[in-house]
């Protein structure tokens, strides 16, 4: 007998409670939508409606991973930031809303500022940051790199899926090396993680992220060290720099960088409260 889509949300939702899963239905629903291609509002209409064994066969496999601390969006291969849709890839650390906390400061900066602007995203990534700004800043254009020749094919693949692949472009490059020229605004999420606080991290971040975009070395802010000399290269003056930092991280990443003659001038929370991006200008 064929199991139904009520059937198969309620069985769902009790294996990923069991694995420790906080919104076990609301997930179970996101990958029957994906199992069976139907948006939401289908399964909410005919939950009595009879799935076909294929397609119940191919969910069963999604909450295996997903019980595994899987992350949904690891499963699907992409991730809402921005309101805009972000492949994933085994080489990008997964968007986070923390981190929009970066664009947002940066469009705040850039507000009421004519002319183009030149933006830098140094550890792009999948390119969440820079393509989100660029989203935003039609006369804007920009680059991205990042270490990992996988992370920036990814971000590639996403500028052209957003349409923005003219005003974006994506090196493999260790920071700013290979780069010419300066920039009006500068962008960096780095790995910020004390080394030995990544496998107490929750599964999902601890078992899938990658490394290299975690580790923040002993303290957390060896990526910080790397990253200050980069951005005091390329910053053109009267630009700004936006960086997000871990929880309590302020006061060192704010003294790195004025070890370079950067200043803090601006200071961002969170959806939570954390302290999460610093914004910083040449001194003076």
């Amino acid at each position: 007998m064929s199991r139904t889509v009520e059937t198969l949300l309620r069985e769902a939702g009790h294996r990923l409670e069991s694995a420790g899963i906080a919104a076990p239905r609301g997930e179970a629903r996101l990958l029957l939508q994906a199992a069976l291609g139907q948006p939401a509002e289908a399964l909410i209409r005919a939950p009595g409606a009879p799935v076909a064994a294929a397609r119940a066969q191919r969910f069963d496999g999604l909450i295996a991973r997903r019980a595994e601390r899987e992350p949904v969006s690891r499963i699907l291969g992409k991730r809402e930031f921005w309101s805009l849709e972000f492949a994933v890839g085994e080489d990008t650390l997964d968007p986070r809303p923390d981190s929009e906390t970066v664009v947002a400061a940066a469009l705040r900066w850039c507000a009421g500022r004519s002319g183009p602007l030149r933006v830098l995203d140094l550890g792009t990534g999948t390119g969440c940051l820079l393509l989100a700004v660029l989203g935003e800043l039609p006369g804007a254009a920009g680059v991205g790199t990042d270490i990992s020749a996988g992370a920036v094919a990814t971000a590639a693949r996403n500028a052209a899926a957003l349409g923005l692949s003219r005003r974006a472009t994506f090196l493999p490059t260790d920071w700013d090396s290979g780069l010419a020229g300066a920039f009006d605004l500068v962008l960096c999420n780095p790995p910020y993680i004390p080394r030995a606080a990544i496998d107490r991290l929750e599964p999902e971040v601890a078992r899938w992220e990658p490394r290299t975009a975690l580790d923040g070395g002993a303290d957390g802010l060896d990526a910080y060290r790397r990253m200050a000399p980069a951005i005091a290269r390329r910053l053109a003056p009267p630009g700004a720099a936006f960086v997000e930092i871990g929880a309590g991280q302020e006061n060192a990443v704010e003294a790195i960088m004025a070890g370079v003659g950067l200043e803090r001038f601006a200071l961002e929370a969170d959806l939570g409260g954390i302290v999460r991006c610093l914004g910083f200008a040449w001194r003076g």
